[in-house]
């Protein structure tokens, strides 16, 4: 036991010494923690941005739902049902049904232009036609601001992110879609799903105003359990009458964020994996420096007996700290500027904006420390061998 512990005191001592002289070369040390700060904040803050629109989508489905769209239509925009098709989806077994008739909504998705509140540039808006039993099959809307449209009326209610985002949304404003001028009568809540980022309107109203006939896009379903969508969707995909394809809401919002987050996360470490090629310099430069001033304690050290490993491993420690602080560092700085703030992005299968929040994660964090402890440890390998391995007696002649 005694040589063991003989080595862990050797790297004890040795890292005492070198974090006690950290003070002594604050420059480079200071340059090394900021780049690895920077690296680790740019990563995070990228990142969050695919958590916090993954989060949004994640967050829209329902377990008991259900959306029906045309075969071989990756989105509702490029779907399209007939009116007997949707009789035919609404009569199918397996749909909660109440006294009002089964909680199936035939929708229409269109997409309107709307300036946003912080550019004035024009951007893709959603406004979703809708049936009664919408409000039933999302059975999270709320009204937090005037109040629903009423049917067979020119009126919209707003989502809240919608109406935090775009301009002309706010409650007794008025927007012009298709031949009409459509008054907000309302602001709804869908806690923070991807609804609040539309604008909603009586489905009929909406066909009328856009010159659609009796044509939806899809069809949104609450089934009797989450167990039920299996028969659910075998019995409309072999249904003759039908060409359509069938897919769990939580499902199909997560298909909807897969480009954009893997376009994000891809851009995200690609610009990291840059900038920790210069953090890596940094910290090679910050550690070199510290064996150029520490070469005759390290030779007088080991010239009393202290071993080459821990030399090593006393250094990689001293590097590895000094980048955990950057890394911690970062991390804050990435969650005070980036955590809950709220935008708009393209949704690239609906080709239409969705609001959200950027989601600092403690997953994101965690992987932001690991990328800074890498840093570190690449940083402190070379000079810390280039240390283990000086001759005790030139190392003593040096400066």
């Amino acid at each position: 036991m005694a040589g063991p512990l003989n080595w862990i005191s050797q790297i004890g001592s040795i890292t005492k010494f070198g974090l006690l002289s950290l003070p002594q070369r604050r420059g480079a040390v200071a340059a090394t923690v900021i780049g690895i700060a920077g690296v680790v904040a740019v990563l995070v803050g990228v990142l969050s941005i695919a958590a916090g629109f993954r989060q949004v989508m994640k967050i829209s489905g329902s377990p008991d739902g259900a959306i029906v769209m045309r075969s071989g239509a990756d989105s509702e925009m490029v779907s399209g049902l007939g009116e007997n098709e949707v009789r035919v989806i609404a009569d199918t077994p397996g749909i909660t049904r109440t006294a009002k008739g089964p909680l199936a909504s035939a929708e229409l998705f269109v997409i309107i232009d709307l300036p946003k509140r912080s550019t004035g540039t024009d951007a893709n808006v959603p406004l979703r036609g809708v049936e009664p039993a919408a409000f039933q099959v999302r059975d999270h809307l709320n009204v937090i601001q005037g109040r629903m449209f009423e049917w067979g009326k020119d009126e919209v209610m707003v989502g809240r992110g919608a109406a935090q985002e775009f301009a002309g949304l706010d409650v007794g404003s008025t927007i012009k879609v298709g031949r009409y001028q459509w008054p907000v009568v309302g602001i709804f809540s869908a806690d923070g799903g991807a609804a609040e980022s539309e604008i909603w309107t009586d489905a009929k109203i909406l066909q009328d105003a856009y010159n659609r006939g009796n044509s939806f896009q899809s069809v949104s379903v609450k089934l009797n359990s989450p167990g039920a969508f299996q028969a659910f969707k075998d019995t409309l995909t072999s249904n003759p009458q039908l060409n359509v394809q069938v897919k769990r809401q939580s499902e199909y919002y997560e298909q909807q964020s897969e480009r954009l987050t893997l376009l994000i996360t891809i851009l995200g470490f690609a610009i990291a994996f840059l900038m920790a090629l210069g953090a890596i310099f940094g910290a090679l430069n910050t550690m070199y420096s510290a064996v150029a001033a520490r070469t005759r304690e390290i030779a007088t050290l080991r010239a009393l007996g202290f071993g080459r490993s821990a030399v090593v491993v006393s250094l990689l420690i001293e590097s590895l700290f000094l980048a955990l602080v950057g890394g911690v560092i970062g991390g804050a700085l990435a969650y005070v500027a980036f955590n809950n703030f709220h935008t708009s992005t393209m949704n690239f299968q609906s080709f239409s904006q969705i609001t959200f929040a950027f989601k600092v994660t403690p997953q994101l964090l965690i992987q932001g420390i690991v990328w800074a402890a890498i840093i570190g440890l690449i940083g402190g390998l070379f000079p810390s061998i280039r240390a283990a391995r000086l001759p005790i007696a030139s190392a003593l002649r040096e400066l």
